[in-house]
């Protein structure tokens, strides 16, 4: 862990102020400000960079595309307000879209191919996402959507997608945007280098909320991110290497934190990993899971260190999660958690699984996973569930200081090679390897 720090290096910015208001933005929450932005940031970057100020105010705006040498910092008491208009959110730019690349809606703050940038400050950053706009895309009546509505999941639109990437058409004849409802990400900095993402409040995403994707040593510190939509994940680092977040909180109506690497064929296609990530210090509330790999892992998830984390809602599902499936495939290896404290969860403490969602050729591998000092007070349904595939387990799980109460099933364990366990005590009583029944039954899929 100590060696991956030292590689990531926070961007520096020249002394050099450009306040939004003096190139026309007004503070009032009405007046389109998407312009005058544009203007400070074009300045800025032109004049060889600096610091993009927002001062005090409610700004309205379309998307935000940083540049090179940009930091975009909110003053306290700043508030961007993203239009929900899915229009002001063309033309078409390429991004990623569950793991799967594409030209569609621009994210509400985009880079591409920039480096040395920032998101400071202490302001907020606010999609303005309901159930009245952008969430009923979801097609789940729970979000707004009606009967007869149109949505991601119509044939159309979201899987139309997939099929594409399975016959690898190319990504810019991948043209989605208006009348296919996939709604686009908060924060995307994609094939960027050097970036920080500090102190703000991000809130009502569309989607995905932190997302970087094919970036190098990424900074996320003391972000608060909350957002109670469908897919409203955290931090999805995304096929990225060398990134650290820290001291982050987390109140999602998805994972908090979950780490990708591209869905199926297009992420084989890819092949790039997300590696050398650290997380620490961080608070999850809300969420299906605190720290989570997967599902769209097809590129692979390695060296991953989380440590010194608190997690506690009794809407928040899981504390570790590691999904994917025989469609994914890919490798995750090389997870290491330690000093993880579990107030609540709903369903388990540690899920590991090879069954998630579709079935294929490509057989997942999972291995070497350490879980050391994780107190959980209330467990949910399973302490420890793993499943793994009866010709390729799940390899070398090891649990040191683990107290798991309050849960209704200790563990259930099909497919696991290289179990260790070290003071392992689940409602009280000692779990010890000489007892432990790993079953050997292939599952089915749901």
């Amino acid at each position: 862990m100590d060696g991956i720090l030292a590689q990531i290096k926070a961007p520096v910015f020249a002394n050099r102020n450009f306040d939004i208001t003096k190139y026309g933005a007004v503070g009032n929450g009405k007046f389109n400000c998407s312009a005058a932005i544009k203007a400070a940031i074009d300045a800025c970057n032109k004049a060889g960079g600096g610091k993009v100020v927002v001062p005090a105010g409610k700004y309205y705006t379309g998307p935000v595309c940083i540049k090179s040498n940009v930091n975009l910092h909110l003053n306290k008491g700043a508030t961007l307000l993203f239009s929900t208009k899915p229009n002001d959110y063309l033309p078409l730019v390429p991004t990623r879209w569950e793991g799967v690349e594409l030209m569609n809606y621009s994210p509400l703050i985009y880079a591409y191919e920039e480096q040395n940038i920032a998101l400071t400050g202490e302001g907020v950053l606010d999609g303005q996402a309901t159930s009245q706009n952008w969430w009923p895309w979801k097609g789940k009546e729970e979000y707004g959507f009606k009967p007869g509505m149109p949505s991601q999941v119509d044939k159309a639109n979201r899987a139309a997608l997939f099929a594409m990437a399975e016959k690898d058409v190319p990504q810019r004849e991948r043209k989605f945007g208006n009348g296919f409802y996939l709604r686009p990400q908060f924060v995307q900095p994609y094939l960027c280098k050097n970036i920080l993402i500090e102190g703000v409040k991000i809130i009502n995403s569309p989607m995905w909320i932190l997302n970087p994707v094919l970036c190098t040593n990424v900074t996320i510190n003391k972000v608060s991110v909350e957002s109670s939509g469908p897919n409203t994940d955290g931090c999805d680092p995304e096929s990225c290497k060398n990134v650290l977040i820290k001291d982050c909180y987390f109140n999602t109506g998805d994972d908090c934190i979950a780490l990708k690497s591209g869905r199926n064929r297009d992420g084989r296609r890819i092949n790039v990993p997300c590696e050398n990530v650290v997380i620490e210090g961080c608070t999850m509330v809300n969420g299906h899971g605190g720290i989570v790999i997967g599902s769209e892992i097809s590129g692979g998830v390695k060296n991953i260190f989380a440590q010194n984390c608190t997690m506690n809602s009794p809407l928040l599902d899981r504390a570790l999660r590691i999904k994917t499936s025989s469609a994914r495939g890919g490798v995750t290896e090389n997870v290491y958690l330690r000093n993880i404290s579990v107030g609540q969860v709903k369903e388990e403490a540690i899920l590991i699984t090879m069954f998630y969602e579709d079935k294929g050729p490509f057989m997942p591998v999972i291995r070497n996973i350490e879980v050391d000092n994780m107190q959980v007070k209330h467990g949910g349904t399973t302490g420890i569930l793993v499943e793994g595939y009866f010709n390729q387990p799940v390899q070398n799980l090891r649990l040191n200081n683990v107290s798991i109460n309050n849960v209704k099933v200790p563990y259930n364990i099909a497919n696991l090679a290289g179990l260790q366990l070290n003071n392992v005590v689940i409602n009280g009583n000692e779990l010890k390897i000489s007892e432990v029944k790993i079953t050997q039954a292939e599952k089915e899929l749901h």
